[in-house]
């Protein structure tokens, strides 16, 4: 009676153990199966997204620009009745637009007629709540090239190029962008790692919370915002432009 039973228990026992090796088998299937997937995700992300590897890879090129009379971030007379002043994230893709189609259009028709002052002030937000900065690195790149005498034709590189995905901004492709332009190299390094305007940067984002700037573009014609918002037109600015000259 008691070797039946302990045969019994034995087997019992022994299909326990292969019950509880196939359940151990199988989470370890799982488990390599969703390593194998992370790993392939994180691949495709570094294959495919240059910034989050720090190369520069490929990107668009533009063709340098003879602006008129340029100091820095500022165009035009700087004795011009009417000053505007356009704050912009390099991670807004409404700036992207407005830079490619209607801030043209304002420089042609408005700055080089001797009309406007045109100033540019820096307001990277949009990365606020992110780890990854690409705002601020732009904000401190586009400086860098203004350094130089570039800013504008490094502004409208970094809009070309602007593409939303994390880390596409980072130092290496900053740099690949600046020597494009002809840029120095070692000049533009150094002042990136020396995040040399940062107070600059600091004052333009002050300014826009003096005037309860609350998204980009947000332009201003002689202190006034027009159309608080929304994506202002060339007709839009145009017509505040032509009503303070009428003033």
């Amino acid at each position: 009676m008691e070797n039946k039973q302990g045969k019994k228990l034995s087997k019992r026992q022994a299909l326990r153990d292969q019950r509880t090796r196939q359940a151990k088998n199988q989470r370890i299937l799982i488990i390599s199966g969703v390593a194998i997937f992370a790993v392939a995700v994180i691949a495709l992300i570094v294959f495919t997204n240059p910034g989050i590897t720090g190369n520069a890879g490929e990107f668009v090129r533009v063709t340098p620009i003879a602006f008129q009379n340029v100091d820095g971030t500022r165009m035009g007379d700087p004795n011009a009745k009417v000053v505007i002043e356009l704050f912009e994230d390099f991670k807004c893709g409404a700036c992207a637009n407005f830079n490619e189609f209607i801030e043209p259009l304002v420089i042609e028709q408005l700055v080089n007629t001797g009309k406007v002052y045109f100033i540019f002030r820096n307001l990277p937000f949009l990365d606020d709540r992110s780890n990854v900065k690409d705002s601020d690195n732009a904000a401190n790149a586009v400086m860098c090239a203004s350094e130089q005498g570039e800013f504008w034709n490094y502004k409208k590189i970094l809009f070309t190029n602007l593409n939303g995905s994390p880390g596409e901004f980072n130092s290496t492709r900053l740099v690949a962008f600046a020597e494009s332009l002809g840029l120095d190299k070692n000049q533009f390094q150094q002042c990136l790692r020396e995040n040399r305007y940062q107070s600059q940067i600091d004052q333009d984002i002050a300014l826009a919370n003096d005037l309860n700037v609350t998204g980009t573009p947000s332009l201003f014609v002689n202190g006034v915002q027009i159309r608080p918002g929304f994506v202002p037109s060339f007709e839009d600015i145009n017509q505040a432009v032509e009503a303070a000259l009428a003033q």
